[in-house]
C-alpha cells in the first residue's frame, strides 16, 4: 500500500530518541535507545551523533556514558528535530515539481502545500516536553 505522507526512518528515530532522552532520569546509551525504538544500533548512533553536532544533545563515552539533552525539553520542537535530520521543510506549490503546467488550475488544488503547512504547524507547536509523562 502506498502512503501519501511518511516519515523517514532517520526522522522517526530522531524524534522518538529525543523524547526518550528527555523523559529519562539519567543519560541513555545507544543500546537502550535502539532497543526502545526498534532501530539498529549503528543507525541510531549515526542519528544521535547528528543531533549532538546540531547542538541538541551532549554525549559521554564509557560504561556510564550516554546521551542527555543540552537544551531544556520545553525549548525543543519536533520540527527542529525533524529539520536537523531531513533539512529545512520546503513548501512547494507543485506536487510533481513541474515548472510548466498545462492547466489553468492545479489538478491537486495545492494539497501538497496545504499538507506541508499543516505538518509544519503541528511539528512546530509540539515540544519534547509535551510528550514527557509527569
Amino acid at each position: 500500500m502506498s502512503k501519501i505522507i511518511s516519515l523517514s526512518e532517520a526522522a522517526s528515530i530522531a524524534v522518538h530518541s529525543m523524547v526518550l532522552i528527555a523523559s529519562a532520569k539519567e543519560s541513555l546509551n545507544v543500546i537502550k535507545i535502539s532497543e526502545r525504538t526498534g532501530a539498529s544500533r549503528h543507525h541510531a548512533a549515526k542519528i544521535l551523533q547528528r543531533l549532538v553536532k546540531e547542538g541538541f544533545l551532549n554525549s559521554n563515552r564509557g560504561p556510564s556514558g550516554g546521551f542527555m539533552l543540552r537544551i531544556p525539553a520545553a525549548n525543543i520542537t519536533l520540527l527542529q528535530v525533524y529539520e536537523a535530520i531531513e533539512g529545512k521543510l520546503e513548501e512547494g506549490k507543485c506536487p510533481v515539481n513541474s515548472p510548466v503546467c498545462p492547466f489553468q488550475k492545479c489538478l491537486m488544488n495545492n494539497i501538497v502545500n496545504k499538507m506541508t503547512q499543516e505538518f509544519k504547524q503541528y511539528m512546530s507547536s509540539q515540544t519534547l516536553n509535551d510528550f514527557i509523562e509527569k
